[in-house]
């Protein structure tokens, strides 16, 4: 019920974290007199495409006119600005998984985040946000809002891993039918439109990398104390995703030169065997014009053994280039 009401106003979900691993959904409305308890954290989520979210973070949010144009910035890529009073904003990327949408197509989630508070802004669903979700009705959610920053930005991270794993299977496969199948031809298209994807997921991954080891060491006095191995934990795999990419791209080249290697292989040899059988027609064919010239003079014309006689010179001529050629290994 509170979900459609607030949908009316761009907020996706309004929660209450519960301090315990749960959380308690609230409407818009209770908004402006809603009073936390010690242990309690709030979390909003907003849909930035929507007039209402934008006229909430400038007019009620509390935010100032420099945070609301970031979080509200048309485009933008990923960063950490750490704020005045322990506040911070962070903008972060995942794959989009989304129906009929390529995953290189990046999603993105805008985060403010507080003692107290988080405010997100997303402009597509984000599956990370419906895994969170999950947890926290299981009573295995974040506790704190800096947990809920982590576990969100843990999410994201996994989607990757996912995707990355996906691509690295199809260049197996790919490059097991080259080593079994000599005759087996990759389609290049779809090659590379792996390689590309690569490219893509590498380009938006590399700062995210760099900001979560921006994270490990940041100290604000509401992070959990074991926050910073966490995200030093993200940093490290968002790493091995990142090389994993790169080995990606290289195979998929080294995929593309097998394949070129072996189409120029095939290409030579063929050219080879015109050239081989073209050298042993071409005396043929000299000698098969000079017998057929329409004048006097031409060996064995008068006798009637003279077409076999002249035969038989062809195919002595053509064995005896077999032998040279074989003798000369071309063959």
């Amino acid at each position: 019920m509170f979900e459609e009401e607030n949908a009316q106003w761009g907020l996706v979900h309004a929660l209450v974290l519960d301090g315990k691993g749960g959380a308690r959904s609230i409407a818009r409305t209770e908004l402006d007199e809603l009073q936390l308890q010690a242990h309690e954290s709030l979390w909003l989520h907003w849909d930035r495409s929507h007039p209402q979210t934008q006229t909430w973070l400038r007019k009620s949010s509390g935010l100032s006119e420099f945070s609301c144009d970031l979080l509200l910035e048309e485009n933008t890529r990923p960063r950490l600005l750490q704020l005045s009073d322990s506040e911070l904003l962070l903008f972060l990327r995942g794959v989009n998984l989304n129906p009929g949408a390529e995953p290189e197509d990046m999603v993105s989630v805008r985060i403010f985040g507080s003692a107290k508070r988080v405010i997100s802004l997303r402009l597509r669903p984000l599956r990370a946000t419906e895994e969170l979700l999950v947890q926290l009705e299981l009573g295995k959610g974040p506790k704190t809002a800096s947990e809920l920053i982590l576990y969100m930005a843990q999410y994201l991270t996994n989607k990757v891993q996912d995707l990355v794993s996906c691509l690295s299977e199809v260049v197996d496969e790919e490059e097991e039918k080259l080593d079994t199948d000599e005759r087996y031809t990759p389609e290049h298209g779809a090659i590379l439109q792996i390689r590309r994807r690569a490219a893509a997921l590498k380009r938006f991954l590399a700062p995210q990398r760099d900001i979560f080891a921006q994270l490990t060491r940041l100290k604000l006095p509401w992070f959990v104390e074991d926050d910073g191995d966490y995200w030093n934990e993200l940093n490290n795999s968002l790493t091995r995703y990142l090389e994993e990419l790169e080995l990606t791209r290289e195979r998929v080249g080294l995929v593309l030169e097998a394949e070129d290697r072996r189409l120029s292989v095939r290409m030579n040899r063929t050219m080879y065997r015109f050239g081989v059988i073209t050298g042993i027609f071409l005396p043929m064919s000299f000698l098969t014009g000079l017998l057929g010239i329409n004048v006097g003079g031409i060996p064995f014309s008068a006798s009637p053994y003279g077409f076999l006689i002249a035969c038989l010179l062809v195919v002595s001529v053509a064995l005896g280039q077999w032998w040279l050629y074989r003798r000369l290994r071309w063959v």
